[in-house]
């Protein structure tokens, strides 16, 4: 989708319009696809007051120090910073996010923030230095469009009668020490995670690492299940105030669910069926 999209334009610019074809050696030109609308901290701020949100302001060190504990607390966290993804995939731009090597995420974010079955996975986001520490893989992988196994050196024992097990019981049983976005089968679909394209979201990482030795932190779409991405700052606090998410980072500004008034509560949880 994304890179159709970008396909087309550049066919028409260079087809039919007639312009030249540029080449370059640069690993990835469209720096990560961060080509939606953004807002400024004065344009949060006025969006939140008008929502009735309660939030605190932070400068960008105290945001991602906050942040990063909270995600280290097993917190799940609403991350909506800079420049909205363009293409299929939640690039960290506008993400939810989460300890990886907690068992219960995966069951946690899919039945209290996704609204969606338990067994649905999710992906990691790993700083790309680390990425040959952690996955059969040695590349970039910056739009998640690349799966590798997590190397055996991370994977945990499973025990005899684990292995007999079938279905959405095999899937409980831990694969690894990251079980949030190890399939049953060791893979996972990567992104990698560059500090020249996304330096909010890479030092967010980057401070977990610190604090944990992991570098790798959940990301899925924030969204739930049968609604878009959020854009803006109004649709991030719809979608926080709809589900169990924990803490919302916008730009500058964190939100928690607990300072919320309760009666702006409304959970999404039986307005769609589940697919």
């Amino acid at each position: 989708m994304q890179g159709g999209a970008v396909g087309a334009a550049l066919s028409a610019w260079h087809i039919h319009l007639n312009k030249d074809r540029y080449v370059t050696s640069e690993l990835d030109k469209m720096k990560g696809g961060f080509l939606g609308p953004k807002f400024t901290n004065d344009e949060i701020e006025i969006e939140l007051k008008t929502c009735g949100a309660t939030f605190k302001k932070m400068s960008d060190e105290d945001m991602i120090e906050y942040v990063a504990n909270a995600l280290v607390k097993g917190k799940a966290v609403g991350w909506m910073q800079g420049r909205m993804e363009f293409g299929p995939r939640a690039l960290g731009s506008r993400s939810i996010i989460a300890d990886p090597r907690s068992p219960n995420m995966q069951k946690t974010l899919n039945l209290k923030v996704k609204y969606r079955e338990s067994f649905r996975p999710f992906a990691p986001s790993i700083l790309f230095e680390d990425v040959s520490e952690w996955f059969e893989y040695n590349t970039h992988s910056p739009y998640m469009l690349f799966v590798a196994n997590v190397r055996k050196d991370k994977h945990v024992k499973i025990e005899a009668k684990e292995q007999s097990l079938f279905g959405i019981d095999k899937l409980k049983v831990p694969h690894s020490i990251v079980p949030a976005i190890t399939h049953v089968d060791y893979s996972a679909r990567i992104q990698t995670v560059h500090i020249d394209t996304n330096p909010l979201f890479y030092s967010v990482i980057q401070k977990f690492k610190k604090k944990t030795g992991c570098p790798i932190v959940v990301n899925t779409s924030f969204n739930i299940r049968g609604e878009p991405i959020v854009c803006s700052p109004t649709d991030a606090f719809k979608c926080f105030m709809g589900n169990k998410l924990d803490l919302l980072a916008i730009g500058n500004f964190i939100l928690l669910k607990d300072d919320q008034n309760k009666k702006m509560i409304n959970y999404y949880e039986q307005k769609y069926e589940l697919d």
